[in-house]
């Protein structure tokens, strides 16, 4: 055999293996993708099917709507694994900011012990942003205990929590999100239906906790207590990565999260505002998509979003400040100044890409203006998402306090880490 003929040989053994091997490789990315498929649709079976079989317990047809706010409608186990305490999922009594009568879900912790005494102080969480559709509320979920690491160890101190999921998401109706009267309604109403609990033996005592929607959530609920549910004692409140200065942040987030959260504003805040129109200031892919997005929970948003904005395309054709109205909205949703009375703890990291720390910073800034008694806490390199988690240590240790009554420590008189984003309303 010649060379050349050996050559030609060799040459096509090694075509005849890189077909192999392409073929190999192909089939594989195949068998991944027949996977990943099947898993996708195994999951969205398995969480229609958890749906489903909830969806008797959180409809509310037929409850009456008279009777005590913050009354226990409806109970059943949680269905969850907690070392220091049990859980139930409710459905309670609220009522709106415009004084309609309406029912919310709700998660409560039952501690097992009575190392805080009895009748237990009791903890109020409020939850970010998950997305305005039934399946996205935290006591719908398949592991509601995620955003809530802490919760085990508030227990062990002997405190009673309650989390609610606000009126509307996961009840029937429209979530008021980012509307702070309705949603303040929720939070103080679910601390009454712990007390509405025998075995939670609750007091009328309680803090409030909020993460970044549900910071704007616990600082209208710190505000408007004494006046709603002047039977209640707060004794402090922390609000985390508060979505406290709403112009400021529409003014400063673009992209992404303007497609997570434009769409839940645009469902929620004309159902308060009837003047509002959303067609003056989304796009034209924005307002054909925006009730879909909002339904939607976050990640599956939040990655929606992504994919829009890679595609160079934009949810807002326009500021909303840009319009008298939605102006108006976002000063009017904006978190309240808390009294000097009122102690409270505002938590940040200066790594947050989403409630941006420099609004977080102005929020503060207005507040030492007021004599406020606030105390800040800053962290350098957390995430959003993680934030909540990351300061439960510190965040039980200052509601400690306030419960044993113990002086505050205001950090006012410390200067800010970041420069106070400028409000676009008033400059």
């Amino acid at each position: 055999m010649t060379l050349k003929k050996k050559r030609l040989k060799k040459k096509s053994r090694l075509l005849s293996h890189f077909k192999h091997y392409l073929l190999g490789v192909i089939i594989i990315f195949l068998i991944l993708i027949l996977a990943l498929t099947v898993a996708t649709v195994i999951g969205r079976l398995r969480t229609e099917h958890r749906q489903n079989a909830l969806q008797p317990f959180y409809n509310t047809t037929g409850l009456s709507t008279t009777g005590q706010l913050g009354q226990v409608l409806r109970s059943e186990p949680l269905g969850v694994s907690l070392s220091n305490g049990t859980a139930e999922r409710i459905i309670y009594r609220t009522q709106k900011g415009d004084g309609s009568i309406t029912f919310s879900s709700a998660m409560v912790f039952i501690p097992n012990n009575s190392n805080a005494g009895t009748p237990r102080p009791v903890v109020a969480w409020a939850h970010g942003t998950v997305g305005m559709g039934d399946q996205c509320a935290p006591s719908r979920t398949q592991q509601p205990l995620n955003a809530i690491s802490w919760v085990d160890e508030m227990l062990a101190r002997g405190w009673v929590v309650t989390a609610t999921d606000y009126a509307g998401l996961g009840t029937p109706g429209t979530e008021n999100y980012l509307v702070g009267a309705d949603e303040a309604h929720d939070v103080l109403n679910s601390v009454r239906a712990a007390r509405d609990i025998p075995a939670a033996q609750a007091s009328s005592t309680f803090a409030i906790w909020g993460h970044s929607q549900g910071g704007n959530s616990a600082l209208f609920s710190a505000s408007d207590a004494t006046s709603y549910a002047p039977e209640l004692h707060l004794v402090g409140t922390v609000a985390s990565a508060p979505a406290a200065e709403l112009p400021a942040l529409f003014n400063e987030t673009t992209g992404t999260l303007d497609w997570v959260i434009g769409p839940e504003v645009a469902v929620s805040w004309p159902t308060v505002y009837p003047n509002l129109n959303v067609q003056q200031i989304t796009t034209a892919a924005g307002y054909n998509n925006y009730k879909k997005i909002a339904n939607q929970c976050i990640s599956a948003a939040a990655l929606g979003g992504l994919v829009r904005t890679s595609l160079n395309q934009e949810f807002f054709r326009t500021s909303p400040l840009n319009s008298p109205g939605w102006l108006t909205a976002a000063q009017e949703q904006s978190a309240p100044i808390l009294k000097p009375s009122q102690p409270v703890m505002i938590a940040e990291s200066l790594q947050d890409k989403v409630v941006l720390p420099n609004t977080t910073a102005l929020y503060i800034q207005r507040s030492c203006q007021a004599d406020a008694d606030l105390t800040s806490l800053w962290l350098a390199d957390v995430g959003h998402v993680q934030l909540s988690n990351t300061i439960g240590p510190q965040v039980i240790n200052w509601i400690s306090d306030r419960f044993a009554n113990q002086p505050t420590a205001p950090s006012c008189n410390q200067q800010l880490p970041i420069t106070p984003a400028t409000d676009p309303s008033t400059s």
